[in-house]
């Protein structure tokens, strides 16, 4: 069963990874007419590097919000199923958040440097 567990938590990091990944890239592709308006009004590559990893992490971050509230809602069911570790144990859930703002960094940084790196003339004309 452990196994199985560690299998689904793999998979649903992956996951997590790529959505977000996909989700800002995204984003970050339908406003690059604005970065570069805001590269030629003065805006820093750092600016904006800031600003597209503070979009992956707002993401990761409310989404970390409400899986707390429903983990801990969950951990009745799941109590069966754990050896050693209490339901409720602070430092699995601190490793937890830790782990997903970690791949939120990850996935937010090519993004955030294609943003930077953005030609404000090029970026002017494509629209």
């Amino acid at each position: 069963m452990m196994w199985l567990f560690v299998g689904f938590a793999g998979s649903a990091v992956l996951l997590a990874a790529i959505g977000t990944y996909g989700v800002v890239s995204f984003s970050t592709a339908q406003r690059m007419y604005e970065m570069g308006v805001r590269i030629a009004l003065g805006a820093t590559r750092k600016d904006l590097f800031g600003m597209v990893l503070k979009a992956s992490l707002r993401l990761v971050l409310i989404g970390l919000a409400i899986g707390v509230v429903l983990s801990f809602v969950a951990t009745r069911t799941l109590a069966s199923f754990l050896y050693g570790v209490s339901t409720r144990d602070p430092l699995i859930f601190l490793s937890v958040a830790l782990l997903l703002i970690g791949v939120a960094v990850l996935a937010g940084f090519m993004p955030a440097r294609r943003a930077a790196q953005v030609d404000p003339t090029t970026a002017l004309r494509a629209e």
